[in-house]
């Protein structure tokens, strides 16, 4: 028998071998609710568990099966959150430093080929990584870390090991402040996990930004937005642009590198603002000013005093942290747009961002448009985007798809 078909018969025993193991402690569904997990989907919900077998504890690794026995993977266990386990591998292996060793280098790998000169990027997002519940940034020599999941909280020290292993960071930070992470029973906490922290500047489509991974935004800085704040520079040249919720100035920054005429970034947070004008500084940009207002006021002001903008950015932060909170959600994105929309010029280009995935595509646009109508005014979308590749999504999980983008034009 030739080698090759050999280690083929090998490999087809191994299989079949790993499909007959189980763990002592298992999760078993309900009859017919195994579709979604077949179908691809990570996640059973409480209410969906029949039974549970072997006593498992918060954070343990459970295998999951159907209830016709058949095994379905293995994955963390919580008997305290609506999501009761996340899949870890549809078959059973340790979940040990090896596993994470595989799974972060092939994230790796892909961001290696997204970025071949990067040096900040996304190592890591969670569900989309085939790792439920971590997240991992990279700027330059530092990793900012966010963990979701009760079970891989517990497991840090390893993933920090096999980070050390893989990439020598100088210092790796957890930026654990989410409150996501209460429906977990996690503890909200920062700090230095291995090495030093300080600020890195990084680059991004020749800008460069400050970062703080221990005390920017969210994990140091928003990477999800890295394509989408390019786009602007095609509308941008001689225009006069407003960039609402501008956070780092990320948007203003690329519309005064494209030679936009005037350029002003708005937020209702002192430290944003300051960051802002210091990458503006960085950037020797003196066509930028920014100032700390409330979005709504600023507009507001603006229409009144016959104030119109050429370009006009919305990139807020999620309106909407669960479903409870989508009615109102969506009265606030029409009020927000339709303020916009009377103030934009003829002509003029409208990007516009929604980063709650309790939002739906469908939704937001109808949204937009409804505004527009209220404020007399006919659109053309031109773009309609996501998240930089390094955030790739789940075809299986909207909640992946979280982040939308639309280029309008409006008349």
């Amino acid at each position: 028998m030739p080698v090759s078909l050999q280690f083929q018969n090998l490999l087809d025993n191994l299989k079949r071998l790993m499909n007959t193991l189980h763990l002592d402690k298992q999760i078993i569904l309900k009859k017919n609710e195994d579709h979604r997990v077949v179908g691809g989907h990570p996640w059973v919900f409480s209410n969906e568990v029949q039974e549970i077998k072997g006593t498992p504890t918060i954070g343990d690794v459970v295998e999951l099966r159907a209830a016709s026995g058949l095994s379905l993977g293995i994955g963390f266990f919580n008997p305290h959150s609506l999501i009761a386990f996340r899949m870890l591998s549809r078959t059973v292996e340790e979940i040990d430093y090896g596993f994470f060793q595989r799974r972060i280098a092939a994230a790796l790998d892909l961001r290696k080929v997204l970025y071949p000169n990067g040096e900040s990027f996304r190592l890591v997002h969670g569900e989309s990584d085939f790792l439920p519940g971590l997240v991992i940034d990279k700027f330059n020599e530092y990793l900012s870390i966010q963990t979701f999941a009760y079970g891989m909280d517990t497991r840090l020290p390893i993933i920090c090991d096999v980070l050390e292993s893989l990439l020598h960071p100088r210092g790796i930070v957890e930026r654990n402040e989410s409150s996501l992470r209460t429906l977990e029973r996690l503890e909200q906490k920062k700090g230095i996990l291995r090495g030093t922290a300080a600020p890195t500047i990084i680059s991004e489509h020749g800008l460069q930004y400050r970062v703080d991974p221990l005390e920017g935004q969210k994990t140091g800085f928003f990477l999800d937005q890295r394509e989408n704040r390019f786009v602007i520079r095609r509308f941008a040249k001689s225009a006069s642009v407003l960039d609402c919720f501008c956070n780092d100035g990320g948007f203003a920054l690329n519309a005064a590198a494209a030679e936009a005429q005037s350029v002003t970034g708005i937020d209702i947070s002192e430290d944003a603002v300051t960051r802002a004008r210091h990458n503006a500084q960085l950037n020797r940009c003196d066509t930028v000013q920014f100032e700390q207002l409330d979005v709504f006021d600023k507009l507001e002001n603006c229409a009144a005093n016959n104030v119109q903008f050429d370009v006009i950015v919305l990139d807020p932060p999620s309106f909407a942290k669960n479903r409870k909170t989508v009615p109102a959600a969506k009265r606030g994105y029409k009020d927000l747009h339709t303020r916009a929309f009377r103030i934009l010029r003829k002509g003029g280009i409208l990007l516009s961002a929604s980063c709650s995935h309790h939002i739906d595509p469908d939704v937001f646009l109808s949204l937009v448009d409804e505004s527009a109508h209220n404020a007399g005014r006919s659109l053309q979308l031109l773009e309609w985007r996501g998240a930089a590749p390094d955030h790739p999504a789940l075809p299986t999980i909207s909640e992946t798809q979280y982040l939308k983008l639309g280029v309008f034009r409006a008349f």
